[in-house]
This record gives structure tokens, sequence and C-alpha cells, in this order.
């Protein structure tokens, strides 16, 4: 069934025992400085009938598929119509399925009407990944991510108010070794104002082939040290405050963290800051072997 994907292929580490289904190609943005996913591809939307052959594959080797994850970096891009003749056939071969979600950009999101959000809610996508990276204009400018904090932070309402279920990631280490108190107060100000469903801080790995590496090559751009990241989601947390009676799932259990955390605002905040503090406090950071990281 590798024979099926067009590689390379990513996935949310929450999404490691789902089918994915992969009906686009690429990412419908493709610019941001420090991703390397998609450099290698051209954005396209799979015809149809490729796609439900494929789907006709998986099925004939798949017994069970609780999760369907939709790849590549921003299938809600897809019209709406086509979109939802696809889950209708998703559905139709796969009717044990539990949970559809996928990849969405900021402004595949905008794009949609609150109807057509509805709709395709109501086929079954459940959860939307998407990247905040930083509630700071300034950075998100510097990273050429192609929209506002406000146009984010609009377009999470949206698919919150349409019924979906929003996993977001905040990136840690994205100004290198330059001040980041502007971009951890604002992303964490963007944060209280969303109050995402789960919520992932990642940090900066430089990959060769992004715009960040050149950067650094050129000696325009320096990587943050251990201490200073952890120092930077220290004040990200504390400043993040999730009213009672709502929870957020935290997360910074990925391959680039230095400290994994694990739990919910605003529950275990406290815990978060104590963890961080024990391992800056007892120089227990050890900085990433980035070998392991890059490719």
């Amino acid at each position: 069934m590798d024979d099926i994907y067009d590689y390379p292929l990513y996935r949310p580490p929450s999404e490691a025992y789902s089918l994915i289904l992969q009906i686009t190609l690429g990412c419908s943005h493709n610019k941001c400085t420090f991703c390397k996913m998609y450099k290698g591809k051209k954005f396209t939307i799979k015809p149809f009938e490729q796609i439900k052959e494929e789907i006709d594959i998986f099925r004939k080797e798949i017994r069970y598929a609780e999760k369907i994850f939709l790849a590549d970096g921003d299938a809600l891009i897809i019209p709406t119509p086509r979109l939802l003749e696809i889950l209708d056939y998703i559905n139709e071969k796969f009717p044990e399925r539990e949970r559809i979600s996928l990849y969405a950009s900021p402004k595949s999101i905008l794009f949609k009407t609150p109807e057509e959000l509805k709709a395709i809610r109501e086929k079954g996508v459940s959860l939307v990944y998407i990247g905040l990276e930083s509630g700071d204009n300034e950075v998100l400018k510097e990273i050429k991510k192609g929209v506002t904090s406000e146009k984010i932070v609009e377009a999470s309402l949206k698919a919150k108010e349409a019924g979906f279920m929003l996993s977001m990631t905040v990136i840690a280490g994205v100004l290198g070794d330059r001040d980041y108190t502007n971009h951890a107060l604002k992303t964490a100000e963007v944060v209280n104002k969303i109050v995402p469903d789960y919520l992932s801080v990642l940090c900066l790995v430089v990959h060769d082939g992004t715009e960040i590496y050149d950067r650094v090559l050129r000696g325009e751009f320096r990587e943050a040290k251990g201490e200073d990241i952890l120092k930077e989601i220290r004040m990200m947390i504390e400043n993040i405050n999730i009213p009672e009676g709502k929870k957020v799932i935290f997360r910074s259990n990925h391959a680039s963290n230095y400290l994994g955390l694990k739990g919910d605002f605003p529950e275990d905040k406290e815990k978060f800051l104590s963890e961080i503090n024990f391992v800056i406090n007892n120089d227990y950071i050890r900085e990433r072997n980035d070998r392991y990281l890059r490719y």
C-alpha cells in the first residue's frame, strides 16, 4: 500500500494509528520560512476517481479504521462540493469510522461559508489541525505565514462555531536567540482568545532547504539555546489563562521539544511551570543533537 503514497508523508503525532488518505499533495501556501515539509511538491488536488480507487484499495486491506486523517497539508482548501463527495465515499466505504481529521490553513477556513463548514462537519470531519506558530504579527510576517493573528483568531472561532474541535500548534525558538518577549506574550494572548481544544508547543528545528537555514549559513540567524527556549515556553504558559469550566489539553511531546509536558489548562498550569523551573534550576538541559532531527 506504500506505493499509493506520494512521499514525504506527514501527519500529526496524535494520528499515529490513523488511516491516512492522501487526497491532496503538498501545501496550498508552502511559503513558511521554517517549513520544509512540502517544498518538493506542487500543490495538487487529486482527481476524484483516483481518490476513490485508493480508498477502495485501503478498504480491501484494512479491516477496521477508527480514525482517518486526510493529507497533505491543507485538505480543507478543496472546493466544498468535491470535498463533500470525497467524504460521502469515505463514509460509504468506512462506516465504522469515528473521526475524520485534517490540516487546515486559516485562509482555507475563511474561504468557506459557515454553511459549508457545517456541511463538512456533518459529513464526519470533527477535528481540524491549525498552525498558529505565533500571535505576534511581526513574527508571522517574518516567517511568511501569509496571515495575521487577527485572521487566525477569526478563522479559529469560525471553525469552532461550525462544531469542529481545534488542535493548535505554536513554535518556540522561532526568533532564534533574539528577544522572544512579544512573541511569547502575544501568542498566549491569542490562545486565550481562541481556547483551542488541544494546544501543542513545538521547538524550531532548522532544516536545510528552508529560508531560515539559508539565513543561518549567512550568519543572519542564530538558533536559541535550550534554556532560553524553555524560558520562552515558561513565559507563554505563565500568560495562558483558560477560564474555569473550560479545558485545553496541552502537550509538548514532539521530537523537537527539550522537555515533555503533558496535562490540561487550567488545571495543570502550575505543574507545567514547576517542571520547567526544576529543569532550568538544576541545569538538566542538554542541547539537542539535531543530527537526528534534520532531514
